[in-house]
């Protein structure tokens, strides 16, 4: 099914802003080091938009944002006037439905595709176009109960290069315990909307079930899948999603003692939260609070719980947050929803605003791979790889069957840390092969009494004969800090940004490994590392 794009818009264009103006600021005295982010210093990005809801990023670095009521869909860069790329046809926004969630294809480079989750007249629904010519929409999954309140709406791609689609109940209690009805779910398609390989349940995308109104969708580095939902009256929700999970809705509210549903890892009062968008980065969870007019920061243990009480930030400094976000740029991005009716906007509403990460103003070590820092190969002496071991280089793009499994690009520069380099005469002929390869950075010298963050970008890509048993990992001395597992199902290679926070290795010298591993040896398992930083 298709429709045409329009580029016109009726509603008041936003505007870039430069500075953070004095009610950016907050009222409660100074943030430092909230979750790894300078909280002191706003960027405002955009102001006068039009509740804003999905927020996802560009190769590039930019932001596509789109707007509920009027369909439009921006791209914002800091310092620049946003410029309005596409208004979505066929939208038909009531109360809290209307264009909702963004996602950015993970080959993007290659495809040129963005995904929406919208309201049309008969359902939700989930699309997709291209930015660079988009003069059709093609509807990838329809038949979404819709309402005017509890429509989901969040769409994300996850690690495994699915996408994961967050849904509500449509104002129908009985929908979330109905496995016949995509409401009340969290969906996991393929990126043609079909049903990947590894979901729970037969000849479904339901991935989960059980939930009233789920509004934000993180990973952690860990690749486990983390989700906030609004509660009725009483308790709002994070939980920690597995596959074929029931969350209880609408026999359980919060926490209960049934073994047949699972129980949320965070709860909250819904005067205290609402939360809407979720973002991962440096061992925290952020969401976004609407009613609760606030940013939660929940500290993660990283076994899918939490590791000490929630803190609050940002209380009533931007009014209704709808949306938090990492950018590529190591920043956090929030967007305010203040114009949705339920708000009191200041002139400046509804706005995108920025956080830098909070270096302190120095990098205590970075490569981008250009000259040879001293990285050695298999410095353990345990590799057993027979093909495709790391090497720094510029990598040679491999495809097969319309996907590209290496990429022949990096993310600055020309040189990565890359699995086999060179393409070779078919896709699979310098891949990982037989075992485990590694990389070993030069020893470091972290420093004491001060937050530090490993940021690094990253890819695994392989067909879908892989395994968990495929993987690619970073530690930090003996230390695993992130991990990707292989799955079967085919994943195209896409630069991915990691932010971790390794501030308990301060004050130590450590080195930083990458590995990578094809078990089988008869499968295609491609890996790329880059912009590797200590901050």
């Amino acid at each position: 099914m298709v429709a045409v794009l329009s580029l016109v818009g009726a509603a008041a264009t936003p505007t870039a802003a430069h500075e953070a103006a004095p009610s950016d600021t907050a009222t409660s005295g100074p943030v430092i080091q909230a979750g790894g982010f300078d909280l002191t210093r706003p960027e405002l990005v955009a102001t006068g938009m039009q509740i804003p809801w999905g927020l996802a990023f560009l190769p590039d670095g930019s932001a596509l944002v789109s707007e509920r009521a009027t369909a439009r869909i921006f791209r914002l860069r800091p310092g620049v006037a946003p410029a309005l790329v596409a208004t979505v046809p066929g939208v038909v926004p009531s109360g809290e439905s209307g264009l909702l969630g963004l996602a950015v294809s993970p080959t993007f480079a290659t495809d040129n595709l963005v995904y929406a989750y919208l309201t049309a007249s008969a359902d939700n629904r989930i699309v997709r176009f291209r930015l660079d010519t988009p003069g059709t929409v093609t509807v990838i999954r329809s038949g979404i109960p819709k309402a005017t309140i509890h429509d989901g709406g969040r769409l994300a791609f996850g690690p495994d290069g699915m996408l994961y689609a967050g849904t509500g109940d449509a104002n129908n209690t009985a929908n979330a315990q109905n496995l016949n009805t995509p409401a009340g779910k969290i969906l996991r398609m393929t990126p043609t909307g079909g049903v990947p390989a590894g979901n729970p349940f037969a000849n479904s995308v339901v991935y989960s079930y059980g939930h009233r109104n789920v509004q934000g969708l993180a990973w952690d580095p860990q690749g486990r899948l983390f989700a906030t939902e609004f509660g009725q009256n009483a308790i709002d929700e994070v939980n920690q999603i597995v596959a074929g999970g029931n969350y209880g809705w609408p026999t359980c509210e919060g926490t209960c003692n049934n073994p047949a549903f699972r129980n949320p890892i965070v709860t909250w009062t819904t005067a205290e939260a609402s939360p809407s968008g979720t973002a991962i980065a440096n061992n925290t969870l952020f969401a976004a609070a609407l009613r609760g007019t606030r940013l939660w920061l929940v500290p993660l243990n990283g076994s899918g719980g939490t590791s000490g009480p929630p803190t609050i930030e940002l209380q009533g400094t931007y009014g209704r947050i709808r949306t938090v976000a990492i950018g590529p740029d190591g920043y956090l991005w929030i967007a305010t929803s203040n114009r949705d009716g339920r708000g009191t906007p200041v002139a400046s509403d509804d706005r995108v605003v920025r956080f830098p990460p909070m270096t302190g103003g120095t990098t205590v070590f970075e490569d981008t791979f250009e000259t040879n820092l001293g990285w050695v190969a298999n410095a353990s002496g345990t590799d057993n790889a027979t093909a495709g071991r790391f090497e720094r280089g510029d990598p040679e793009a491999t495809t097969s069957g319309g996907l590209t499994y290496q990429l022949g690009t990096t993310t600055s520069g020309v040189n990565c840390l890359v699995t086999g380099r060179l393409a070779g005469t078919s896709a699979g002929a310098n891949d990982i092969d037989g075992g485990v390869t590694s990389m070993r950075s030069p020893a470091i010298a972290l420093p004491t009494g001060r937050t530090l963050t490993l940021s690094l970008r990253y890819y695994l890509a392989h067909l879908n004969n892989a395994s968990n048993a495929d993987f690619l990992r970073v530690r930090v001395n003996n230390t695993v800090v992130l991990e990707r597992l292989g799955a079967p199902a085919n994943t195209a290679a896409a630069w991915q940004t990691a932010t971790i926070n390794v501030s308990s290795f301060a004050g130590q010298s450590v080195t930083i490994t990458v590995e990578a591993a094809d078990a089988s040896g008869a499968s295609l398992v491609e890996a790329a590392i880059d912009d590797v930083r200590i901050s």
